[in-house]
């Protein structure tokens, strides 16, 4: 690719890795969540990939790196579903506490983030699987596809 493709999605990564973070951290006020942002994060190293070409990503997206990435999510999962087993599992200890305040009004509240409790980190804890796991599919196809492995 070109200069000028390469200079762009260096600059749009930025935005594309900030917006994924957005959607996953707002997926209990507005439409996305885990999943979504992680896809989002992942098309973002699909751009990078069609920029720079799979044998240079592949040096800094190592199969170790996604691998850790996508264990970290699926743990931090498990910790936090666990963490309230003393009352129920996936109970949600955060409400109510200092860290997000008080206990919402019923109803749904659009304007406050700190209602989530742990719908957050769990939010958290998915966009990391899924980014992780998107971008090793990618980029093992993208590999295959020329002729390289993943493994080093």
């Amino acid at each position: 690719m070109s200069k000028i493709v390469r200079t762009v999605a260096n600059q749009l990564m930025a935005f594309v890795l900030v917006f994924g973070l957005y959607v996953i951290m707002h997926g209990h006020v507005t439409p996305g969540g885990g999943f979504q942002g992680g896809a989002i994060i992942a098309s973002g190293v699909v751009m990078l990939i069609v920029a720079f070409g799979s044998g240079q990503i592949k040096k800094f997206l190592r199969e170790r790196r996604l691998s850790l990435v996508e264990s970290s999510g699926a743990l931090l999962f498990i910790l936090v579903a666990f963490a309230g087993i003393g009352t129920v599992f996936f109970y949600n200890f955060l409400v109510g506490s200092r860290i997000f305040g008080g206990i919402p009004p019923t109803g749904s509240n659009p304007g406050d983030v700190w209602t989530g409790g742990v719908i957050p980190l769990m939010n958290l804890a998915v966009g990391l699987k899924v980014t992780a796991g998107l971008s090793a599919a990618v980029l093992a196809l993208a590999l295959f596809s020329s002729g390289e492995e993943m493994e080093e």
